[in-house]
């Protein structure tokens, strides 16, 4: 990357961290607390470049905001429906995108970078883009490495089931490999092998 368009870029980055740097949810890792955000963007991108290490800017950028300040937007402010869940997953996509296109714009990038890292945040052309996969992958990875566990401790097993099939469904051959590649519990273990059954076995 040209070192003009690596500032650019590294400013964009600083950006996204220091806005998901305020989320109030802290998490702990490796023994330290951190914002959830900035936590979940740090990991989604590791997640994105270990699935491709030649990953181009947009996407970068785009697993680094994509679920850019989202606590500003909590899932209490909807019904507690699945139209009402339906509701607040797609305004998050939309306010997202609004935000990062404002950082991206403030730092520089062009309408058409701008645009291709939306329509990432977005997933408007999921499946069929390639890098779509990827980024849905990554998501998918993030899950079944650092959120399964607590999901599987507060849910009934039907539902945790049922997410995983979900997951397993949106990813791709590479993504799964790398999903059954981690080091999941035996808890976590009989979970996704009853998820990933034949129906009817």
């Amino acid at each position: 990357m040209p070192e003009l368009a690596r500032n650019r870029f590294d400013q964009a980055i600083t950006r996204f961290d220091e806005e998901n740097a305020k989320d109030p949810n802290i998490e702990i890792a490796d023994g330290q607390p951190r914002p959830r955000e900035l936590l979940y963007a740090i990991r989604l991108t590791n997640w994105v470049e270990r699935l491709t290490p030649n990953a181009s800017e947009e996407l970068l950028l785009a697993a680094r905001c994509q679920h850019l300040c989202r606590w500003m937007i909590p899932r209490t402010q909807y019904e507690m429906t699945k139209p009402g869940y339906l509701k607040w997953r797609n305004d998050l996509k939309k306010f997202h995108a609004a935000k990062s296109g404002e950082i991206l714009t403030a730092v520089g990038y062009p309408d058409e970078t701008i645009q291709k890292v939306q329509a990432l945040n977005l997933k408007k052309n999921f499946p069929g883009d390639p890098e779509s996969r990827i980024l849905e992958d990554a998501l998918c990875l993030v899950f079944l490495q650092y959120q399964l566990t607590d999901l599987a401790a507060r849910t009934e097993e039907d539902k945790v089931v049922n997410a995983l099939q979900k997951s397993w469904n949106k990813m791709s051959e590479p993504g799964r490999a790398a999903a059954l590649a981690l080091d999941h519990t035996p808890v976590e273990k009989a979970l996704l092998q009853k998820a990933l059954q034949p129906k009817g076995a």
